[in-house]
């Protein structure tokens, strides 16, 4: 797995979801990480739409926003992504 991020890649990588680019933080994570950059949509899965601002879909390895302006939220997006690794990587247990 990659190195620890440094601080100034973490502000630009929340400044790119501040600015209304997580298409661009995401591939930026993703070649850090080197896993493949997780699609992004709007939308809800059944089961999972009661007070949740976003999912992942390990099947469709992608992040579904229940509404535009959490795609604009670095703690959802990044805890999205977490999600992701998790997936790729094998780790993820469920219940994550």
């Amino acid at each position: 797995m990659a190195e620890e991020p440094d601080d100034r890649f973490k502000a630009v990588i929340v400044n790119m979801i501040l600015d209304s680019k997580p298409e661009a933080a995401l591939e930026a994570l993703s070649r850090r990480y080197r896993v493949d950059t997780p699609r992004l949509g709007v939308g809800v899965f059944k089961r999972h739409s009661k007070g949740v601002r976003a999912v992942y879909s390990p099947e469709r390895r992608e992040i579904l926003a229940a509404k535009r302006e959490f795609l604009y939220d670095p703690f959802v997006i990044l805890h999205e992504f977490y999600h992701h690794i998790r997936s790729v990587g094998g780790k993820h247990r469920g219940t994550e």
